[in-house]
């Protein structure tokens, strides 16, 4: 007797929890050749100001965190990812119609992002900070600090890799993050959701929303608590819109990116903010 597979609905990830959307939709995930994989849920206006609201609250805690305790973190997501390669492998070459060692490679690239931004962790700091001189007796210090909640469109045609690339620099400094996963392959960015849920990432750190990003987006761009939008993968949207409406709220903005983005160190710094501290010296 032919045994009938049991169909899988992935949740949403917002405030550590697997929710469905509150809207109750969801929409049908095939392979590149058109075979049903899964049902994944359809985010809603209210799902992403959920997330928003969730991101905000685990802000002050993560970005409270010593440096090398976020690196550790960071770290801690590789290797479970590792743990998990053949899962990521086999969603990877299903989704995306991938052969088997270009799912490989795309899988163990993302592995070794998230370590690459885990050794900056408690290193970005002295190359974005500095000493600077000034003409008068006084010491003057500028150092990096988090922009606070960051909303970003994933690069929707990587279903792993495009994520891992965005997600992982804007955690390094000490923000939050609402990620707008691909619209067309959306399980491994739910699968990695497992991952840290069971990694030490605090609840409402990452946040994951899948859906349309064209519907979830402008709710975002908009949104009065969010303070920098990174863009990487709504090339296909009506960006210059979304920009307008997130200069409403002063948000810093990213522009779309084609492909991937390579790992660098401007992809932190530019989820910082820079503070300056005078500080009077003399003789004692």
């Amino acid at each position: 007797m032919t045994r009938l597979a049991v169909p899988k609905t992935y949740k949403l990830f917002v405030g550590g929890k697997f929710p469905r959307s509150e809207s109750g939709r969801t929409y049908e995930v095939t392979t590149a050749d058109g075979r049903f994989l899964a049902n994944a849920s359809r985010a809603s206006r209210k799902d992403a100001r959920d997330a928003v609201r969730a991101a905000r609250s685990a802000q002050p805690g993560w970005a409270g965190a010593t440096a090398y305790n976020r690196g550790q973190v960071l770290y801690r997501i590789a290797e479970l990812l590792e743990g998990r390669r053949a899962q990521f492998v086999e969603e990877v070459r299903e989704t995306e119609g991938v052969a088997a060692a270009a799912a490989a490679a795309q899988v163990d690239a993302a592995i070794d992002v998230w370590v690459w931004y885990a050794g900056w962790a408690d290193k970005y700091a002295q190359v974005a900070g500095n000493a600077n001189a000034v003409a008068g007796p006084y010491f003057n210090l500028s150092a990096p600090e988090p922009t606070g909640v960051v909303a970003i469109v994933a690069p929707q045609d990587s279903a792993l890799l495009g994520l891992v690339s965005v997600l992982a620099p804007a955690l390094v400094p000490g923000n939050t993050v609402v990620v707008v996963a691909s619209e067309a392959a959306p399980l491994s960015a739910i699968s990695l959701s497992e991952v840290l849920a069971t990694s030490d990432v605090p609840g409402g750190v990452v946040n994951v929303l899948t859906g349309s990003p064209a519907e979830i987006t402008p709710w975002l761009a908009a949104h009065a608590d969010v303070n920098a939008l990174d863009l990487a993968g709504a090339g296909a949207l009506d960006w210059v819109d979304l920009e307008i409406a997130a200069a409403d709220t002063l948000k810093r903005v990213l522009a779309p990116v084609e492909g991937v983005p390579a790992p660098s160190l401007g992809r932190i710094t530019a989820l910082t903010e820079t503070k300056t501290v005078w500080h009077p010296k003399g003789m004692l």
